[in-house]
């Protein structure tokens, strides 16, 4: 279907929620399908990553958490409560370095077999560092020194190591199991990217880079993860107070505001919970007070002084409107694409479609291989048997 201005909306083919339905921010969370859902969180030893554990254990989830703090990472599981009626361990801890594959290939086979499911419903690549050596330090990537010289040894690129390439690795291992958890259950990769992903961060190159390739990521999973039946949506954290955040960033927000862990929690615990958001994508701010039209709909951020868009908003009780942190953001991502985008996503369709007529055959060819091999087998079994016995009868 072509939109007004000559593009193509393929959001009915690639199975993302629907551009006209935006998220409503201000409808209570769902979280009865939370209850028995096998989730996985990497880095959830401390921060956002131990606040979804939380969070989501207290409604019946069974949490692995992954991370390369073991003390942590065991407190963390010790604390997450369990419903009295559950019987057995529901939550584990397994030590894990994302930077290392066959680290993070050992996790996933060892998610599976202590999975009180079977499998694994939930993947969360939340594991990630900040980087030390921004620019403002003068050792940063920006700086290179002594490269002059024979043997200069290539730059470590731990942040992008860690923030994207280890990120990539767990939704590699996630699109192989995910798929594998049965039939009719969720199967969903909730990314943490962050507001670095969609907009400059100048001094600080890796983490921008990286969390910008988060995003790529997203926006091409969210147009094909459906292939498996994965939906896959994104988390964009504004800075927020957690021990990834170093006290030199804390000392340039001071007096501006940072985004609270309970609003990324609240964030993410809408999209773990409610199974009909897909490909969509939610920005987490410092706090900020809007004014709501009489509608509900359209909004004005007070702060900023920018026309925006806030899902539900509306006035608050005084109608003097009220304050908002989630916001969602590229909403309309396959609302307009361009002809190799629409043409790709087809050919994916076709693919399926003519997938499933090939096993179709395929399994009526091996049917049939199979229906004639056994009665031939049977046949052979008739012959010798009448074999043997006129054997018989010429020895009596």
């Amino acid at each position: 279907m072509t939109t007004p201005n000559l593009g193509f909306d393929l959001t009915p083919l690639t199975r993302t929620s629907p551009v006209g339905k935006p998220i409503d921010l201000t409808s209570p969370t769902p979280l009865t399908s939370l209850r028995n859902k096998t989730i996985l969180i990497t880095g959830g030893a401390s921060g956002i990553g131990a606040a979804f554990a939380a969070r989501w254990a207290s409604h019946g989830a069974n949490i692995f958490v992954a991370d390369i703090n073991p003390v942590s990472g065991a407190a963390v599981v010790a604390s997450l409560p369990t419903p009295l009626f559950d019987k057995g361990q529901k939550h584990h801890f397994v030590k894990c370095d994302v930077t290392v594959w066959d680290d993070q290939l050992r996790l996933f086979q060892e998610v599976v077999r202590l999975s009180p499911t079977g499998g694994i419903d939930a993947v969360v690549p939340n594991a990630g560092i900040y980087e030390k050596r921004s620019t403002a330090t003068g050792r940063g990537y920006e700086d290179p020194v002594r490269l002059d010289q024979p043997g200069a040894p290539e730059p470590r690129l731990d942040v992008l190591k860690t923030n994207l390439v280890a990120v990539a690795w767990t939704v590699h291992l996630a699109m192989f199991w995910l798929p594998r958890n049965g039939e009719g259950r969720d199967r969903h990769i909730l990314l943490i990217g962050s507001i670095a992903g969609i907009t400059p961060l100048p001094g600080l190159p890796e983490y921008c880079a990286a969390k910008h390739g988060v995003t790529g990521l997203w926006r091409a999973l969210s147009g094909t993860g459906w292939r498996h039946g994965v939906r896959c949506n994104l988390l964009l954290p504004y800075f927020t107070d957690t021990p990834m955040l170093p006290w030199q960033g804390m000392g340039l927000l001071a007096g501006a505001g940072v985004a609270e862990v309970r609003d990324v929690v609240e964030a993410g615990t809408r999209m773990m919970a409610d199974e009909g958001i897909r490909g969509k994508a939610l920005a987490v701010t410092a706090p900020a007070g809007v004014e709501g039209g009489t509608d509900g709909d359209g909004t004005r951020v007070l702060a900023e002084g920018e026309e925006v868009k806030v899902v539900g908003t509306g006035t608050g009780k005084d109608g003097r409107g009220r304050r908002e942190a989630v916001w969602e953001v590229m909403a309309g991502d396959y609302e307009h694409v361009e002809a190799f985008v629409w043409r790709f996503v087809r050919l994916m369709n076709a693919l399926i479609v003519i997938r499933g007529w090939v096993g179709f055959l395929a399994d009526c060819v091996r049917f049939g291989w199979f229906r004639r091999r056994e009665e031939e087998k049977a046949t052979r079994e008739r012959r010798r048997r009448r074999a043997e016995e006129g054997r018989k009868n010429k020895t009596w």
